[in-house]
C-alpha cells in the first residue's frame, strides 16, 4: 500500500485533529503517502483532495473540531454518486482509507467497501459514546467536561436562588454526557433514553428533596429522552410544583467544541496509529476500539447494529447519591 486517505464525516468531536496527525504521521512513519479528503463524503464526490504531510498536522494536536471539515452528503446515499466517488478515489491513487466518524460514517464506508472494496478502517469519533466496540469515543471526555463545566456553573447560581435546573445535553439515542456529567455534577436526578423514567417520578423526586431541606436542584435530561426535551418536562414541573423557580438551560453545541482533553488526545492518537497498522495488516470494514485499555478491531456490521447498553450502575448511583 503505498497511498492513503483519510476524512472525517458526521459531527465533528473534540480529538479528531490529533486522529487526522496519528494516521498521517504514522503512515508516513511507514513510508505511506498520504492524501486528506476535505469535507467527507462531499469532498469524495468532489475530489477535494489534499496531500498531507508531517508539517500539514503540526500544531493541530489541541484544536477542536476538524482540519478536514465535515459535510452533510445526500448524494452518497445514492450509488450513481458512490461510483463517481470510487472513480475519484481511484483516480487519486488511493489504496485504503481511514474514516474518522460515528454510525452515518460507518455505513457508509460499509455500503462503499461492499460494492467497490476500497479497504477501510474506522475510528470512532462522536462525542455520543454511543458506538459498540469501544469503551469510550473520541470526544466524549471532552464533551462531559464541558458540560460538568456548564452544570457547576449552573449550580452556583441554582442555589444562590434557590432555583431548579433543567439542563438538557446532547445525546439524541444515548445518554452517557447526562449520566457522567449528571453523577460528576451531583445532580438531583437524570432523564436518559436507556432508562424508564416518568413524570411522577421527577415531581417525587424533587418534592423530596424540598422536603429535605435542598434549596436547589440540578435535574440533568439527555435530549433523546422518550417524555421530551428538557422545556417540555420542566413545563410538567412547573404545572405541578407552582412554588418552585424552575428555569431550563440547553447546553446544545458548545459540548462539541474546545481543546480537547488529555484522554481525548492520547485516545484519538492510539486509534489513528491503530487504523493505519490495521490497513497495512490488510484489515478491513474494521472499527478501531479500545475495550480494558487494549485496542480491539469491531466488524463495522456489529459497530452500526449492536447497541452499547448504558452501565446500570451509573443509574443506581444517581439515584443513591443524590438523597
Amino acid at each position: 500500500m503505498k497511498k492513503i486517505a483519510v476524512f472525517t464525516s458526521g459531527g465533528d468531536a473534540p480529538g479528531m485533529n490529533a486522529c487526522i496527525r496519528a494516521v498521517v504521521r504514522t503512515a508516513l512513519y511507514h513510508g505511506i503517502e498520504v492524501v486528506g479528503i476535505v469535507r467527507g463524503y462531499k469532498g469524495m464526490i468532489e475530489g477535494s483532495f489534499t496531500p498531507l504531510n508531517s508539517q500539514s498536522v503540526s500544531n493541530i494536536i489541541q484544536r477542536g473540531g476538524t482540519m478536514l471539515k465535515s459535510a452533510r452528503c445526500d448524494e452518497f446515499r445514492s450509488k450513481e454518486w458512490r461510483q463517481i466517488a470510487y472513480d475519484k478515489v481511484i483516480d487519486a491513487g488511493i489504496e485504503g482509507m481511514v474514516a474518522i466518524g460515528g454510525n452515518g460514517t460507518f455505513t457508509g464506508a460499509d455500503i462503499f467497501l461492499k460494492e467497490f472494496d476500497i479497504p477501510t478502517i474506522g475510528c470512532p469519533g462522536t462525542i455520543d459514546n454511543d458506538l459498540y466496540g469501544t469503551d469510550y469515543t473520541i470526544g466524549f471526555d471532552t464533551a462531559v467536561n464541558t458540560a460538568l463545566d456548564a452544570i457547576d456553573k449552573i449550580r452556583d447560581t441554582a442555589d444562590s436562588h434557590d432555583r431548579v435546573f433543567f439542563v438538557e445535553v446532547m445525546g439524541r439515542d444515548a445518554g452517557y454526557i447526562a449520566i457522567q456529567s449528571g453523577i460528576g455534577g451531583g445532580a438531583e436526578l437524570v432523564m436518559v433514553p436507556e432508562n424508564p423514567d416518568s413524570f411522577e417520578g421527577v415531581i417525587e423526586t424533587l418534592r423530596y428533596g424540598r422536603e429535605n431541606k435542598k434549596s436547589s436542584a440540578i435535574v440533568v435530561v439527555a435530549e433523546g429522552e422518550e417524555l421530551g426535551n428538557a422545556n417540555v418536562i420542566a413545563g410538567k414541573a412547573k404545572e405541578a410544583l407552582p412554588h418552585m423557580d424552575i428555569r431550563v438551560t440547553n447546553l446544545g453545541h458548545i459540548q462539541r467544541g474546545g481543546a480537547p482533553t488529555a484522554l481525548d488526545r492520547i485516545l484519538a492518537s492510539r486509534m489513528g496509529m491503530a487504523a493505519v497498522e490495521a490497513l497495512l495488516q490488510g484489515r478491513k470494514s474494521e472499527m478501531i476500539g479500545v475495550i480494558n485499555d487494549e485496542i480491539v478491531h469491531t466488524p463495522f456490521d456489529d459497530a452500526i447494529h449492536k447497541k452499547k447498553p448504558l452501565n446500570k450502575e451509573l443509574i443506581k448511583m444517581v439515584n443513591i447519591l443524590s438523597i
